[in-house]
């Protein structure tokens, strides 16, 4: 199988350098192994070895997608709690400035 320039580029920058050189590595390996196939039964073989790596391959991905999904609900969780503090303060702000003007027009009445 060839791998394009482009390709490569595009799953170091999806999968990250080292998730990309590890599923380089395993497309190589499936292309050597379909290379040596010989024989339906040899295919047969093959057949069920990649559905084995896939549905290996789809748990690492299932884990590794509920991990993602767990860290982004802890940072929607931190964002919503500074946009709290930053409403809180904003109003604190205003209110002091508030009665600091207050202040000024009943001292210059």
């Amino acid at each position: 199988m060839l791998i394009t320039p482009q390709l490569s580029q595009k799953l170091q920058q999806t999968l990250g350098q080292e998730a990309s050189a590890e599923f380089m590595n395993w497309m190589h390996q499936v292309d050597a192994r379909v290379a040596d196939v010989a024989t339906r039964a040899d295919l047969a073989e093959v057949r069920e070895s990649m559905r084995a790596d896939m549905a290996e391959l789809r748990q690492e991905m299932q884990v590794g997608f509920a991990k993602m999904h767990e860290e982004m609900a802890r940072l929607e969780t931190r964002f919503e709690r500074r946009h709290g503090d930053l409403i809180k303060w904003s109003f604190v702000f205003w209110v002091g400035a508030v009665g600091a003007i207050a202040m000024l027009a009943g001292v210059l009445r």
